[in-house]
């Protein structure tokens, strides 16, 4: 009996060892991996093509529970005895329909296994209650990270049959940012060009990935880090005309912004707990790669502490923005995080 919540990717590293329940449900707001769920799911309750038969979908919005359920009942003529019906996009089916959820969570078919593709599933309702006691609950919510780092290493290795190593990893995710899809697409690229020992490298990545948009967006961040507003307009400006999206841009510098926030906020600890670290100390333990260490040690003095304790702030800011939280056009948004890393030098700067 499934107890708790397990998150999409742990579920699709090891999907045999989390067989399908009588009423599943897959939500969160990475497309990417609730589609890759739903395929997993598919594929352990009907097998193969002849599992097309005993297969059915509905539209969340037009669709009627009695239909659902009654489908969830019928035996198909050709393929496996167990059905599987899923309800796409399901947040106003279930909103419409929640009472006789809960009912069939608690009485299922025997026959059929109902899947429930949701964009949001709050955890304080009782069908979210009632699916992690009795079925399976698969979050596809956006991992951090970190998180997407291990996921990318096993990824490669179970579905494009190649070895990614942490540091190729880190570098795919600094330079193509957090959008799984995109990631699997550059990965699916990467391991067609894999040597016999199907090994991705950093310098594979450095060469393959991203093409001028991807050096672009880094020429931006290091002329707004070098204090060079006018040039890293600029390159935003070709980004933007080459139809680069806001928010894939924004996505492509955080990961470095976020880690001069945490090298920041280390000396800011250290130096209020009486011990003092070094700069280079700082940026290492905050994730910096040895190869970029220097110029990163260089941008981070030209910010100074101020900014970069400040750095958290206004990714979060920005990315809220980008979302629908500000009325400001998406480049005026991300012009305006330029401008703050581009400010002249403070007097003061980061670390020794």
């Amino acid at each position: 009996m499934a107890k708790k919540v397990l998150h999409a990717v742990d579920y699709l590293a090891k999907p045999q060892g989390h067989p399908p329940r009588a009423v599943c449900a897959v939500f969160g707001d990475e497309s990417f991996l609730r589609r890759q769920s739903l395929l997993r799911l598919r594929e352990a309750v009907l097998g193969g093509d002849e599992g097309d038969f005993s297969f059915s979908s509905f539209e969340g919005r037009g669709a009627e529970f009695r239909d659902v359920v009654d489908e969830l009942a019928t035996v198909a003529m050709f393929g496996g005895e167990t059905r599987l019906v899923v309800v796409e996009d399901a947040d106003d089916f279930v909103s419409r329909f929640r009472p006789q959820l809960e009912d069939y969570v608690a009485r299922p078919s025997d026959s059929g296994v109902l899947v429930l593709d949701l964009k949001s599933f709050p955890a304080n309702t009782r069908l979210y209650k009632a699916v992690a006691a009795e079925g399976l609950l698969i979050d596809c919510s956006a991992p951090q990270a970190a998180g997407i780092v291990r996921w990318l290493g096993t990824w490669a290795r179970e579905t494009h049959k190649s070895v990614l190593s942490q540091p190729a990893a880190e570098m795919l995710v600094e330079m193509v940012g957090p959008e799984l899809g995109l990631l699997d697409q550059d990965l699916a690229k990467l391991a067609l060009s894999c040597g016999e020992d199907k090994r991705i490298t950093p310098e594979m990545v450095q060469q393959s990935v991203g093409g001028w948009r991807a050096k672009t967006t880094w020429e931006m961040l290091d002329a707004a880090l070098a204090g060079n507003a006018p040039a890293a307009m600029s390159q935003l400006d070709r980004l933007l005309a080459s139809g680069e999206s806001p928010v894939g841009i924004l996505g492509q510098i955080s990961a470095s912004l976020r880690r001069f926030a945490a090298a920041t906020r280390l000396i800011l600890q250290a130096e209020a707990a009486g011990r003092p670290v070094k700069l280079r100390g700082a940026l290492e333990r905050a994730g910096i790669r040895s190869f970029v260490l220097q110029k990163a040690e260089r941008q981070l003095r030209q910010l100074g502490r101020q900014r970069g304790d400040q750095l958290y702030r206004w990714l979060l800011e920005a990315d809220l923005d980008l979302k629908g939280a500000s009325a400001l056009q998406p480049r005026l948004i991300l012009e305006r995080l330029i401008i703050r890393l581009a400010a002249p030098k403070e007097a003061m700067g980061v670390g020794k």
